[in-house]
């Protein structure tokens, strides 16, 4: 049943993307074709009408069209007007191939740089060059070429958190392995486009919030959720009536608070419910008591992430203007909240978009990407105009409209970007000879293409590069006009794509000469030494809660430039080199990840100890709690001195040469003491490593029995701090766990690396210390 709802989800959403995109083909086509004759004079170059809309329509939202629009005409503005006083200054008689690769070429480099602006407006663009400049060359004695080009996604998250939760609390009460891991998949969320939607929202309502920055806020307790239930054991010891009729309570308000949004999303005022914080809470005071078992620790750490879940959800149900907070505090964040948002937007107004670049720090990664682009698409101008004159800008249409910020799969875009080009121009000829007889009306032809490119592009195979490279090049075809027969036309734009992307190739490979494989292994090693500070940093202090949120969002960061990298790896070319692990990054990325998020939690458990305990006295418990500080300290230090020695071993290039090193340098090593120092984990099985979740434990039931609690509030400030405490020992027990995933995954990328050596981390460790010591 959730296999047949999936599909139908999948073909839902690729036939609404293919209809909105075929409905704007149809409008472009009715205007150029069928439009006043004054109107049609304007748009010299209709095809590229077709390639602008599909940059900016395929897969958008009401908040990417709006954005889209904005993005053509500021490109507008941004090309047309230089290229136009540079052709009036420069004569376009006097242009020859040289010349036009060379001022396409400074032009796109000051397109491709500002670090503002979206790649969208950069693509859109940098065709328009092509087009201006290249058919200024070409028509030089006729030049008329300047021309111009052309809430629901917060519903669709609300709704799968809804349907996730629901089916999360089925996998926390099952009696069977089967059926408890039923839980779906996260969706997809367009955080960007929610925020266009905001700008043509924003003056409708006064407190109007950015939807995406709030809702991404429930992705993580229903992730935390999820580890717990890849680790409790069944069946849930704790559970009985009461507690899986509180949860259900629970569960329940949560999915009336989620009802409120996707009712509302993204600024209309909900209705807000009756305050039963504490009445849908009143279920946890049964959990007043220390667990003993370290296994009922997942259980408690569930029930901990439901808690914040639904903290989180009613929190955005309630409208500001009706929370009860410090109004100079509150406006104090938001100044510095709407000061940040002005400066990463991208292109709330011109002045936003051209104040960024000239005056910020050009880093390298930017003026990179900039003389990428000026190269490539000089070049790829310069050759296609040399090959053909009258063909010539197709070389560098590919090129521009393709155009990416960061880093790609070089080999591997090419070659979908090529495949896709001849699949477009193909189904273009086929469609030019069976509507040859009724030319005006051929762009139908285009409907069958959207509907099998907009399920193209979600293909692992040909992916977004692909799908779009081959609707480009049937719009090409079937929207030209006066370019000859089609048949000689697609021979000539496969020739002249092939041309374009080559060049692309070659420049991206003089620029990047560092291959994936070896930036990914940097990064790795990177990331194990934001690790180790992170996990450094735990202890049981409201200063560690603030440094432990940070550390959490550094390491998603830091993984998400990892991934980055591994993908361009995976798909790179091995050539001589060794074949790139993949499997192994893979593993080590997920565990990474989960380590984020458990120091993420770890810092929440933190803070709401921290609220408890500030409402009790706690002098007389000072040394138990120094005991717990202790146990947290502990496992911070374990993992932390873990993971330098990771970063140490993964940063070799060369075991043989390491040993080659040292033989020279007449150094020893003592192995023995190589085993505690370097790899306190390695040696410690599943029962030590619960022996030291089991002395944390103990240690918080001695604080417990020993701390006075108001009578009044007994019951629900115990129950409080027993469920963080829990959730806290979870986090640390699966902090040692993921560690000692990573310890396996980093021993197998170390040994595929030296095939012909047998590894041995500690020994591998010591070698290191005693070379570099």
């Amino acid at each position: 049943m959730e296999l047949s709802q999936r599909t139908r989800d999948f073909w839902r959403s690729g036939l609404i993307a293919a209809s909105r995109t075929a409905l704007a083909c149809i409008i472009v086509g009715c205007m150029t074709l069928y439009g006043p004759t004054a109107f049609k004079k304007q748009v010299a170059f209709p095809a590229f009408s077709y390639v602008a809309m599909i940059l900016i329509v395929t897969n958008a939202t009401l908040g990417d069209t709006i954005r889209g629009l904005w993005f053509a005409f500021y490109c507008t503005l941004q090309t047309v007007c230089p290229a136009m006083l540079c052709l009036w200054y420069m004569g376009p008689t006097r242009l020859t191939a040289v010349s036009t690769s060379l001022v396409l070429g400074i032009a796109a480099f000051f397109i491709a740089l500002p670090k503002s602006t979206h790649v969208v407006a950069k693509r859109v663009a940098l065709g328009q060059l092509v087009i201006i400049y290249v058919v200024g060359y070409i028509t030089a004695d006729e030049i008329d070429a300047i021309m111009h080009p052309v809430k629901e996604n917060s519903k669709l998250f609300a709704e799968n958190a809804s349907e996730r939760l629901r089916l999360f609390v089925q996998a926390f009460c099952a009696k069977d392995n089967e059926s408890s891991q039923a839980f779906i998949s996260q969706p997809n969320t367009w955080l960007e486009s929610m925020q266009w939607e905001k700008f043509l929202i924003k003056f409708l309502r006064p407190y109007c919030k950015n939807p995406g920055d709030r809702l991404q806020e429930l992705e993580t307790p229903l992730r935390g959720m999820e580890i717990a239930l890849n680790n409790k054991h069944i069946p849930v010891s704790i559970l009985d009536e009461q507690l899986k009729g509180g949860i259900d309570n629970i569960e329940g308000e949560i999915s009336q608070n989620l009802y409120q949004l996707r009712s509302h999303m993204p600024c209309e005022t909900p209705t807000v419910p009756e305050s039963t914080q504490g009445e849908v809470m009143n279920f946890l005071e049964k959990l007043e008591t220390i667990p003993t078992n370290d296994k009922d620790l997942p259980s408690y750490f569930f029930i901990f992430c439901m808690k914040l879940f639904h903290i989180q959800s009613r929190a955005m149900t309630i409208p500001p203007n009706s929370q009860k907070v410090d109004k100079k505090a509150l406006q104090k964040k938001q100044d510095q909240q709407q000061k940040k948002t002005s400066e990463h937007q991208n292109g709330l107004s011109l002045s936003g978009v051209l104040g960024h670049w000239p005056t910020s720090t050009l880093g390298k990664e930017r003026l990179v990407s900039a003389l990428n682009c000026s190269l490539s698409l000089g070049f790829a101008v310069l050759f296609g105009l040399y090959y053909s004159k009258p063909n010539g800008f197709w070389s560098g249409l590919p090129v521009a409209v393709s155009f990416a910020a960061a880093r790609e799969a070089t080999f591997k875009v090419a070659n979908v970007k090529f495949q896709g080009t001849v699949i477009g121009n193909v189904y273009g000829v086929l469609g030019c000879f069976i509507f040859q007889s009724i030319v005006q009306i051929r762009f139908i032809a285009l409907l069958p293409c959207f509907i099998f490119t907009s399920f193209l592009q979600q293909s692992k195979m040909y992916g977004q590069a692909g799908a779009v490279s081959a609707v480009i090049g049937a719009i090409l075809i079937l929207g030209r006009r006066n370019f000859g027969p089609p048949t000689d036309f697609a021979i000539a734009r496969i020739v002249e794509t092939f041309i374009g992307l080559s060049c692309s190739i070659m420049v991206d490979l003089l620029l990047n000469p560092t291959r994936a494989a070896s930036l990914a292994k940097v990064q790795l090693c990177k990331t194990f030494g934001t690790l180790q500070d992170s996990l450094s940093s735990i202890e049981f202090t409201e200063l560690s809660k603030d440094e432990l949120m940070k550390s959490a969002k550094n390491i998603k960061e830091n993984i998400i430039q990892l991934d980055k990298f591994v993908t361009e790896a995976d798909a790179e070319p091995n050539f001589w080199f060794l074949p790139f692990n993949t499997a192994c990054y893979k593993r080590l990325m997920s565990s990474f990840t989960k380590i984020g998020d458990l120091l993420h939690f770890t810092a929440h458990a933190i803070s709401l100890l921290d609220e408890q305990i500030q409402r009790l006295d706690v002098n007389g418990v000072r040394d138990e709690l120094d005991k717990i500080n202790g146990d947290l300290e502990l496992v911070g230090n374990l993992t932390a001195t873990s993971m330098k020695s990771f970063q140490e071993v993964a940063s070799i290039k060369s075991l043989l040469v390491l040993e080659k090193d040292l033989e020279n340098s007449g150094k020893t090593f003592d192995l023995e003491l190589g085993k505690s120092a370097n790899f306190p984990l390695m040696n410690l099985d599943e029962k030590e490593l619960g022996k030291i979740i089991s002395s944390f434990l103990e240690h918080l039931q001695e604080a417990m029995e020993k701390i006075e609690f108001p009578d009044e509030e007994e019951k629900e400030i115990k129950s409080q701090i027993v469920i963080s405490f829990s959730a806290l020992g979870f986090c640390l027990k699966c902090l040692m766990k993921e560690t000692k995933e990573v310890e396996k995954a980093i021993k197998e990328l170390v040994q595929w690396e030296n095939p012909t050596s047998h590894i041995n981390l500690h020994e591998l460790s010591c070698k290191i210390h005693a070379l570099y010591d």
